[in-house]
Formats: C-alpha cells, structure tokens, sequence
C-alpha cells in the first residue's frame, strides 16, 4: 500500500503543474476518500483492529484478580505488557495473553507482550495509552498517580483508595493531566441490583427510612507469622509504600493455588470486607438513594471495639448503617410502605409483590 500512495502522490505532483491549486486540492481529496472508505476486512484478517482504533493496554498486577480482568479487555483493547513483584503469576498472565489473541486473531501463536518486574517500565513505553491496576489496595494511589503523570488513562478495582487523602489525590491528578479514571463497580450492571434501586428510586416502598448493609468486618492489623520468600517473589517490591510485614503466603498465595489472596483482611494493605465487599454494597446504598452527586455528611464509627455499626448520615436524614440483618451480604432499603433486600443470591421484598413490579416508562430508570 506504501508504494500505491507513494506513486499516487507523485502523480499528484505532476498533475499540479499543471493546473491550478484548486484543482489539485479537489483531486487530492477524492483520492484520500478512496483510502478512507475501504471495508476493514479487505485491510486485515480475522482480528484485524485499525491502529486508531486500538487502545494499548499494560497491565500492573497479574494475580487472580488481573487474570479475570484480562479476559474483560481483551476483546476490546491490545494487551501489550504487564507488570508484578511474583514472575510466576507474570508468567501465566502472559500465556493466557498470547493465547486469548492468537484465538482472537485465528493464528497458532501471538507475541506482543512484554513482562515486567518493574511497573515504572511499562509507564516509560510512549505506546501504551492506559494501565490497568489489579494491586494490593495499598498501591492503588501511588501507581494511580504515577500512571497519570506518565500521561495514561486508568482503570483500577476496587476499593479505590487506601484512604480517603488518597482518594483525593488520585482524583485531583486525573484532573491535573486530563486523564480518564474508572474504578469497577460491577455490581451496578447486573439487572436485579438496577430492578432494586429503581424500585427504591420510584418510591415502591415509600420514604426510605433507614439501609442497613451487610458485610464483614474491618481490617485488623497483620500479625501473620514469617514465611520463607520464594525466589519468584520480590518482597520489598510487593510491600512498596507500605508497612514492611514479613512474608506469608495470606498476603501473596502461590499461583498454582488460584485463589484470592487476604491482604485485604489486614489494615497495611487493604481495608477488610467493610472496604472489600464495602466498596460494592455501600454504593448499591448510594445508588438506591440518589446519592452518587454527593455522600454523607457525617461519619459515626462502631462504638468501642464493636466490629459492625458503622453509620453514614446523609444531609437528608437518612442513615444507612453496617449491620448484619442475618442474610449474607448484601443491602436491606426500609421504607414506610416496606422493605426491598437485595444481593447476589436474592432480591426480594415485603409485601413480596413489590420486588417483581414493572418499572413503567415515564418513572425513574437507571
């Protein structure tokens, strides 16, 4: 195709001498046209994505969590590198990659992936537009941060932040850089989630009174004991800007165990299930409640060494509450006509009509 344009062009030229400007410019448009307007197919094969519409996407953290994400992005984006302190899991991210795109691209093998015990060499590459980050929650801020002033767009699970200065501070930078941010919140694609929260919305159960949010416990500080590294682990490199811990497979599992790790059970590293499970059932709440402009304006905390009774006041008077209502977890809305709960095993209501309702067209959709 070089050589067509390039002979093109030199015809072009001389047609030029020819006549005037006007002439050549008209000529010079319809024959970019020409290039403009050919199918995608007859430029490629099976998988074939134009350049420009491709987004490049580098992976920091391969574990469980980025192998399930893979397969999220891949059919939509190109994933050209990844990053992790483990080798191992670096490794078997990079062959489900190459195989995921040889599939996608109907050829025996694929090589465009490049692994990286170091994240930082992956914001260095000028190709990659935008990461994604499935860290420990203790490294969400500083490679968010990092990312952005690198000039990437992210994507990084939840919970977000470590904190809520943290949280702050990766928004502050996205706005800084002009760089898109998103977090997952999975939760709010699923139908039953979106049926509760516009039953709630359209007043089905009346005023809400008080919702009641069923998750674990918050973290507690880490006193696993000292395990031997495994020469595929870079320690330091996992623990990074938090409180140095010794090693112990809770924090990091081996890959073969394919399993998720319980750094989040422990205060350097994650929030507990309140923030973990939190981060999904606390925002179905925001959702139900129209809150999502705003939050609350007032925090309580569980009184002494209480474990539940967390308490968010919105300006409206309403509270929602950390409280185990004896269902899993999940979100019970308490209004004056009734109650809706919702999880991912059930949505239910009382009266027991009220969950199977008909969201009519002229009422609140989500």
């Amino acid at each position: 195709m070089k050589n067509s344009i390039f002979c093109m062009h030199k015809k072009l030229f001389a047609h030029m001498k020819k006549n005037d400007r006007r002439k050549f410019l008209a000529d010079a448009a319809k024959a970019t046209l020409v290039f403009t307007i050919v199918p995608r197919f007859v430029l490629g094969g099976k998988g074939y994505r134009a350049p420009s519409d491709q987004i490049n996407l580098g992976f920091i953290g391969t574990g469980k969590q980025g192998r399930g994400l893979l397969n999220s992005f891949a059919d939509k984006t190109q994933i050209i590198a990844g990053a992790d302190a483990d080798s191992k899991k670096l490794s078997l991210f990079q062959s489900l990659a190459e195989k995921k795109y040889a599939a996608l691209t109907g050829k025996s093998e694929y090589r465009g992936f490049k692994g990286y015990a170091d994240f930082q060499e992956i914001l260095q590459r000028k190709d990659i537009d935008a990461v994604v980050i499935a860290t420990p929650d203790h490294w969400h801020a500083v490679h968010t941060v990092m990312a952005a002033n690198a000039g990437k767009h992210v994507y990084c699970e939840k919970p977000l932040a470590h904190s809520i200065e943290e949280g702050r501070a990766m928004v502050n930078v996205m706005k800084k850089n002009k760089k898109v941010l998103q977090t997952g919140s999975m939760q709010r694609s699923w139908k039953n989630f979106r049926q509760a929260c516009e039953l709630v919305r359209n007043g089905y159960i009346g005023a809400i009174k008080e919702v009641l949010v069923n998750v674990g416990d918050a973290a507690v500080p880490c006193n696993l004991g000292a395990e031997p590294i495994p020469g595929n682990v870079n320690w330091e490199a996992w623990v990074g800007p938090a409180p140095f811990k010794p090693f112990n497979a809770e924090l990091s599992p081996p890959v073969e165990k394919d399993i998720f790790p319980n750094w989040r059970l422990y205060k350097e590293y994650g929030g507990g299930m309140v923030s973990d499970w939190g981060a999904h059932m606390f925002d179905i709440a925001q959702w139900g409640l129209g809150m999502d402009a705003t939050g609350p304006v007032k925090i309580l905390p569980p009184e002494g060494n209480a474990t539940k009774g967390l308490v968010l006041v919105y300006e409206n008077g309403i509270r929602v509450k950390h409280e185990d209502f004896g269902r899993k977890y999940g979100v019970r809305f308490i209004g004056e006509k009734g109650k809706i709960d919702i999880s991912r095993d059930y949505l239910d209501s009382d009266p027991v009509n009220i969950a199977t309702a008909t969201i009519q067209p002229n009422e609140i959709h989500l």
